[in-house]
């Protein structure tokens, strides 16, 4: 058998053992498969239109219209390493989006041509060095903590790069030696500017569709309302006002984060309403962030502004050939990464549920080698949302998080994540998706324990 048998015997194995086994009759069975599709439900209401299908066309984009004798000369293994690297490590201040957006458009310029450096780079650094999401971390959880994110992010994106290349550059040589060999792209039909134009244009109306909220909201909430926590128990809230974080919305609930203590709760606490208690909900902007506050409830005015000049740029500048070789780029990286992006997902919403953050933050204590690793495990494992990563390390850090885990989480969880791993693998096959999420496991924690040695 081949090595994709292999991988389809070993699924199939792993599914009958699990449902011959595992008591669903379990409470915390049934919680996990609940949150799995909660999880989802949020996720498809919350990030597929607005992220992950711009994505796609971006890359059928990117792989249909940009030539790869022009990808393999600024981003290819023989392109100048400075201007690769410079390009692809700081991509994400640009982008600002977060892992599940930048996977797409990872997979089309490796598709075209670019080198495994420069686009292990890209990957790392796209969601990594989200400008707003690295000032909320330096005033939410602090300076040390703000400035460790964004200089570890820079640096990490080109020593992973580096390793990548040169563990498998005798694959990367094989590989560039295959693209070379084939039919030179035809010359393109449109200047080189209105291509960029094109491609800035669509990737403008991603950033504003996928626009994050930086505030906290305050809720109104119906008098005595019933509200659950995390561990299925359920409480009557008597404070109507509460200052919170909203982590996850679904079709008939909110999850909340407290970011002020409520009655018998404390800041941090986590709790799930229904829509039909909450009154109203409003922004509580922080300083400085007024005009991310302002774009956010008009984002969608400003990306249709963007998305009606792609259409109008497609329709004049393309011909209908390249529109529809353009569509079957797209619908190949869909059905490539979409279906894994959803079961990453539902593993995810399951796997947090049977890892409470209680039982995490028990393990992620001071500064050891072991909080460190456990910590950039984590990170590597859940799906964070961008900026959601923030209240979630606020509250495991009143859990007694140190300093140095916090940074190791930081640094590991935007870029892996259960999800993200699934379609690296699928673009890169087991042993380079092995030695990525690897080297940035283990980079995270020796970073982050260092860190940790200076600012406990």
């Amino acid at each position: 058998m081949n090595k994709k048998d292999w991988g389809i015997l070993i699924a199939l194995v792993a599914i009958f053992l699990f449902a011959y086994f595992v008591n669903f009759n379990a409470d915390h069975i049934q919680t996990a498969v609940m949150e799995a599709f909660l999880m989802l439900q949020w996720y498809v209401r919350n990030h597929t239109l607005g992220c992950v299908v711009p994505a796609m066309f971006i890359a059928g984009a990117i792989a249909t219209f940009l030539s790869k004798e022009g990808v393999l000369r600024h981003l290819g293994p023989r392109a100048n390493k400075v201007e690769a690297y410079a390009v692809a490590s700081v991509s994400g201040t640009v982008l600002a989006v977060c892992s599940c957006s930048v996977l797409p458009m990872f997979a089309g310029i490796y598709r075209v041509g670019a080198g495994l450096g420069p686009a292990a780079a890209f990957l790392y650094s796209g969601p990594a060095i989200n400008v707003m999401a690295i000032f909320l971390t330096a005033r939410v959880l602090g300076l040390d903590l703000g400035i460790g994110r964004v200089v570890g992010s820079i640096v990490f994106a080109v020593v992973i790069g580096l390793l990548m290349a040169l563990i498998f550059r005798r694959e990367e040589e094989n590989r560039i030696k295959a693209m070379m060999s084939l039919p030179p792209s035809p010359p393109s039909k449109r200047a080189l500017w209105q291509n960029a134009v094109f491609l800035a244009t669509m990737i403008l109306f991603l950033v504003f569709s996928d626009w994050s909220d930086p505030s906290r909201t305050v809720v109104h909430l119906k008098p005595n309302t019933t509200v659950t926590l995390l561990d299925g128990s359920q409480h009557q809230l008597h404070s109507e006002r509460l200052t919170v974080t909203v982590l996850l919305e679904t079709a008939t609930s909110y999850r909340f984060q407290l970011e002020e203590a409520a009655g018998e709760f404390n800041k941090g606490v986590k709790i799930d309403a229904a829509k039909q208690f909450v009154m109203d909900k409003q922004q509580d902007i922080p300083p400085g962030y007024q005009w991310a506050a302002w774009i956010y409830p008009r984002r969608w005015y400003v990306a249709g502004v963007f998305l009606l000049l792609t259409l109008a740029m497609s329709f004049s500048w393309f011909e209908k050939s390249e529109l529809h070789a353009w569509m079957l780029e797209t619908w190949s990286f869909s059905k490539q990464i979409i279906p894994l992006l959803f079961i990453g997902v539902l593993i995810t919403g399951s796997v947090g549920a049977l890892l409470p953050e209680k039982a995490v933050g028990a393990l992620v204590g001071g500064n050891s080698l072991r909080a460190n690793l456990v910590a950039s495990v984590v990170g590597a494992a859940w799906y964070f949302a961008t900026l959601t990563e923030i209240p979630i390390l606020e509250a495991l850090m009143a859990l007694g998080m140190g300093r140095g885990p916090a940074l190791s989480l930081l640094l590991a969880g935007p870029t892996l994540s259960i999800p993200s791993i699934a379609v690296i693998y699928s673009v890169w096959g087991f042993e380079k998706t092995a030695t990525f999420v690897a080297l940035v496991v283990v980079m995270s924690a020796i970073v982050g324990m260092i860190f940790g040695m200076f600012f406990a």
